[in-house]
């Protein structure tokens, strides 16, 4: 009785002592060791066979279908996504296939670790794309069916068009459903060079604490600096790259009294710099390369400049020319010439007409002719006034107008594929893009002006922006359409009162700098963003 008793203490294991409970933990070690452990059961949504699973209604895929099945299949599944490594634990894998689910999702690396597969189907379900690598680590892929799905034809896809050009598995023909210029095209025909997935935009990258007017860059001792004319301070501000912090910084300054604007002229080695001034006169500046600083050099007869309001420099047969635009009513605006010491008036023009806004450009009269230097002077009085360059009197000459264009404060010009068109300003009413046609500028195309006294384009590589100003809403950023000709809406900046835009290329970086006049200078970064990525 008493043997039976303990026999029955013993095999239940009971711990009434310490010693006796690990010798039962030992004991259930010593009887488990060296049994393998159980194979996965088939789940109860699939149906398996020795070498076949087919999941009917799953919710998600499975981790415990059988390791050693080659062919699994999921139909009329409810999960919306398969995810990465969802395979890990079947290897054996060699035909996977989903036909009628609700999934619309497939993420990289979603059958990475099935080296065996060689046929893939994945047929009328919900799909609209599929992340670029989605089939990395099929090595064995011979067959791919993707019909029944419908693919948005983005740039979201041009990864496919580019896997399917070069893989060597057998795909079927499949199908684009949208956008509407690519719907029910064969995917399959498509080339990469069919998407035009790069875009650019303007992005906010740095702010100066600091109104501004105009703005300029200039290279100098292979260097790029910018120059900025800050009307309440009264001083041209310049600034340089800092190649460690990769932002702009203070470099020097020039400081006078209601400054409008500050132009740089480098002319052979040396450093000058125009500064126009509302109060006090107007001068010129000289870098002093041993002083490292600025110095005047010259006064700008205050007779005729009166009210500055915008400089253009420019060169013409080997000569060095800058002209002020005066905008005051006893004022001329005047052209001054190097004579390889000092500035001198070389020709008077539109004396008395109020000009706010002077342009250089060169332009030819017919096509079989030559481009020759013109000046467009913008004027509160009267339209546009266009002169053109007489090589023989070394002068201005040939006076006509743009017709039509009252109240225009501004013009700008820009080249497209060697044809000549110009922006101009209007505050309010509608600023337009004019085409020069050989003998006068023709309207192509106009925008609605708010508050404008900019009208900027400029180019970046090859990206051709034209830039609306506005005072009382946000600034119009256009882009170039080669197709169509004419500028698109492409973005909007929060600019305070815009009075200038400027680009600024530094080591192989892009800027536009964007004048304020009620607030803080802007700097944008030229941003180029693939869409494919």
């Amino acid at each position: 009785m008493e043997s039976e008793r303990s026999k029955r203490m013993g095999n239940a294991c009971i711990p009434l002592k310490r010693i006796a409970y690990f010798l039962c933990l030992l004991s259930a070690l010593l009887l488990t060791e060296g049994k393998k452990p159980a194979k996965p059961k088939c789940p109860a949504v699939c149906t398996c066979t020795k070498d076949n699973a087919l999941c009917e209604n799953a919710r998600s895929i499975p981790r415990t279908v059988p390791p050693d099945v080659i062919s699994l299949s999921f139909v009329r599944s409810g999960f919306t996504e398969i995810s990465e490594g969802s395979f890990l634990f079947t290897p054996s894998l060699q035909l996977l296939l989903f036909t009628s689910n609700s999934f619309d999702v497939i993420s990289d690396d979603a059958f990475i670790g099935l080296p065996h597969l060689e046929y893939l189907f994945i047929e009328n379900n919900n799909i609209k794309s599929i992340s670029r690598h989605t089939f990395r680590g099929l090595k064995s892929l011979i067959h791919l069916d993707l019909r029944g799905n419908s693919f948005n034809c983005d740039c979201k896809l041009k990864w496919l068009v580019e896997w399917l050009g070069h893989t060597n598995a057998t795909v079927e023909d499949i199908y684009c459903e949208g956008p509407p210029e690519y719907k029910k095209r064969k995917i399959n025909s498509l080339s990469p060079k069919d998407f035009d997935c790069i875009i650019t935009e303007f992005a906010k990258s740095q702010d100066l604490p600091y109104q501004s007017l105009s703005i300029d860059t200039f290279s100098y001792m292979n260097d790029e600096y910018v120059v900025i004319a800050q009307p309440f301070t009264g001083k041209c501000i310049f600034l340089e790259w800092d190649h460690v912090e990769k932002t702009f910084r203070n470099y020097d300054n020039i400081t006078g009294t209601s400054t409008v604007v500050c132009k740089p002229i480098v002319i052979e080695t040396q450093l000058y710099v125009i500064v126009a001034q509302l109060f006090g006169g107007s001068h010129i500046y000289k870098r002093d390369g041993f002083a490292n600083k600025f110095i005047k050099i010259q006064d700008i007869e205050i007779l005729k400049i009166r009210k500055p309001n915008d400089i253009e420099t420019f060169k013409i047969e080997n000569n060095w020319y800058f002209v002020v635009a005066d905008s005051s009513k006893a004022g001329f605006t005047t052209i001054y010439k190097w004579n390889g010491n000092g500035f001198y008036s070389h020709q008077s023009l539109h004396a008395w007409y109020r000009d706010t806004d002077v342009e250089y450009l060169e332009i030819a009269r017919t096509p079989l002719t030559l481009r020759t230097p013109h000046l467009i002077l913008s004027s509160s009085s009267q339209r546009p006034v266009i002169y053109q360059w007489n090589k023989a009197t070394q002068l201005f000459t040939n006076q006509t107008d743009i017709p039509n264009m009252e109240d225009v404060y501004a013009v700008k010009h820009f080249s497209v594929k060697g044809d000549v068109y110009i922006c101009l300003t209007r505050f309010i009413g509608d600023s337009k893009v004019m085409k020069w046609g050989g003998s006068s500028f023709q309207d192509i195309q106009r925008m609605p002006s708010r508050g404008s006294m900019v009208f900027q384009p400029l180019q970046i590589n090859n990206y051709q922006y034209a830039i609306l100003g506005s005072d009382y809403s946000f600034t119009q950023v256009y882009n170039w359409d080669a197709e169509k000709s004419k500028f698109v809406k492409f973005q909007e900046l929060n600019v305070q009162a815009p009075r200038s835009f400027t680009h600024v290329s530094i080591n192989k970086r892009n800027f536009l700098f964007a004048s304020s006049f009620k607030g803080n200078t802007q700097i944008y970064k030229h941003v180029i963003v693939d869409l494919s990525a």
